[in-house]
């Protein structure tokens, strides 16, 4: 079994266009995934003036990924209203999800799928809890364990923020096999929108 160390952000742009890379990766046989959320963004309403710097980079993420950005979400960052993006809570869901038996990159895409493409706001509680009700995962469990998660979750991006600078991981996503005792990262980018040719590559590598 090969190990792949997995660092990201739930409201990580790029890490949405490599959602299908993802699910390729962990559906695969041979490969044995280990996620580390980053905690790339605490808690802020996001500026105006930098919304549209937002909508530009989707863009670039959609032309080079394939991936689709909902007009909801567009609708979203470009109005006058509120936009608050958080790293954290949506961490914390995914890590109540896969505890509650959700697969991690089921867990994690319906997490990003609620952001980008129907522009949830998923700094609140409750689009949390909708999504998981959704996803079949009873209410009154996921509330309760909700609401104790906080500090595992804090602890696990304390620990992944460690070994980023260890591994001088400096950007999300970052894949990173360990293979033969060594530390090899996987040029996953190369494969943006090649989903034959990445399938055939990690295949390569088992």
């Amino acid at each position: 079994m090969v190990k792949v160390h997995y660092f990201f952000d739930p409201m990580c742009g790029w890490c949405y266009g490599a959602s299908s890379l993802i699910k390729t990766l962990a559906e695969m046989p041979g490969f044995e995934m280990t996620y580390h959320p980053g905690g790339m963004i605490p808690k802020r309403a996001i500026d105006p003036s930098f919304r549209q710097h937002i909508l530009q980079a989707d863009s670039q993420i959609a032309t080079m990924t394939k991936a689709k950005f909902g007009e909801v979400y567009k609708a979203r960052v470009a109005s006058s209203g509120e936009f608050v993006i958080d790293s954290y809570l949506p961490t914390q869901a995914f890590m109540v999800g896969i505890e509650m038996g959700i697969e991690p990159h089921v867990m994690l895409k319906a997490i990003q799928l609620a952001h980008y493409q129907d522009g949830k706001a998923l700094d609140k509680p409750e689009a949390l809890k909708a999504l998981a009700v959704s996803l079949g995962l009873d209410e009154a469990t996921w509330t309760e364990k909700m609401a104790g998660a906080e500090p595992a979750m804090m602890k696990v991006i304390e620990d992944s923020q460690t070994l980023m600078d260890q591994l001088q991981v400096n950007g999300f996503p970052t894949l990173i096999m360990e293979k033969d005792g060594q530390l090899i990262r996987l040029p996953h980018s190369t494969y943006y929108g090649k989903p034959i040719e990445w399938k055939a590559h990690l295949t390569s590598l088992i």
